[in-house]
């Protein structure tokens, strides 16, 4: 099988390689993987196994434990089955939502804002507004992410995160949760991320970037823009991704319409509506052929799999994961891409 070698600033080098080539690859985790239920099945389509090869640089082995990892997680979590119900309260403060609009690249938009997250009120309000509980925070954002996901268009893959720093303080900085949310992304929603725009992250926040950068893959941390509203250099990101007229005022856009949560709730209600279909064989956007399969328990974790087998067939390549990563109480954010704060995200 041949292929070659990409130079890249973020990561070493990354193996390039045909279609053909890879849909080998895709074939090979597939047989590895085995038969499985039939949510998971749809799941496991060509295009969710190539996301988990290029989170692994086409590493096939890592591809498979990575994905049998996932597919262990999800058959215990159930992202799919959960709820507005069940997540309203954490919503309630507007600390993460879809937008209604969608950037030039038909990309779905999660809107964030750190200072909404309300671990740092006082704790009176706190306990009627909002969980303070890192399992309520991350079942809220994992399902935004499957709701995000829910509202792609067939041809798209990726979402963006628009990051709103106003008002951010320290205090809004949980390590307990990052590290969570780093696991949860990272590990079960590679390559969903197209761009994390942070707009207007005060002065702090770079040093602290600086200490976090360490946790996160090459390829992942590299996919954020620091972008301030001052800097006409940096607006321009704005105005080559979004249609200004539909982009927040928040953001530099001219839509002053702010978060209504009653009219975000009916959203996510119909939206929840749809997901039953949107994991039924045939409906799903990217379904694979399905097998009949009774259960989890015949997939194999391969404990063989590990990353001692796969760096002696990687030799010196760096590891690159289009992994995403966010704080739930947005304290965190990465993505993979360019450091070019003038380059488009693709």
């Amino acid at each position: 099988m041949s292929s070659s070698l990409n130079k890249s600033s973020s990561n070493g080098y990354e193996k390039i390689f045909s279609s053909e080539d890879q849909q080998v690859k895709v074939n090979e985790v597939r047989r590895l993987i085995g038969t499985l239920p039939d949510k998971l099945s749809i799941y496991c389509s060509d295009a969710s196994i190539c996301r988990y090869l290029r989170a692994r640089n086409w590493n096939v082995k890592k591809a498979t434990k990575m994905l049998k990892d996932t597919l262990k997680w999800r058959s215990e979590y159930k992202p799919e089955e959960i709820r507005w119900e069940e997540v309203a309260q954490e919503a309630e403060t507007g600390k993460i939502y879809r937008s209604n609009y969608i950037d030039k690249h038909g990309r779905a938009v999660l809107v964030m804002r750190p200072s909404f997250e309300v671990s740092s009120f006082p704790p009176r309000i706190r306990s009627v507004i909002n969980s303070k509980s890192t399992k309520g925070q991350i079942r809220y954002l994992v399902y935004c992410m499957e709701n995000a996901i829910l509202n792609l268009p067939s041809d798209q893959e990726q979402m963006v995160w628009l990051i709103d720093f106003q008002g951010f303080n320290l205090s809004h900085i949980s390590v307990k949760v990052t590290r969570e949310t780093a696991h949860v992304l990272q590990d079960h929603y590679p390559e969903r991320l197209g761009l994390a725009i942070l707009y207007n992250p005060p002065k702090f926040f770079e040093p602290f970037w600086t200490v976090v950068k360490p946790f996160l893959e090459p390829k992942t941390r590299n996919k954020v823009k620091f972008v301030y509203s001052d800097d006409l250099n940096t607006k321009k990101i704005m105005e080559d991704l979004f249609d200004m007229n539909q982009l927040e005022s928040a953001f530099g856009g001219n839509d002053n319409t702010g978060f209504d949560l009653n009219k975000y709730a009916e959203r996510m209600k119909e939206d929840d509506k749809k997901m039953p279909a949107f994991w039924t064989p045939g409906n799903h956007p990217s379904a694979a052929a399905l097998n009949d399969a009774p259960s989890l328990d015949s997939i194999k974790l391969d404990a063989d799999a590990d990353a001692s087998d796969d760096d002696k067939s990687n030799g010196s390549l760096s590891q690159g994961t289009g992994s995403e990563v966010v704080s739930v109480d947005h304290n965190l954010v990465a993505a993979a891409g360019s450091r070019n704060p003038t380059e488009e995200g693709h």
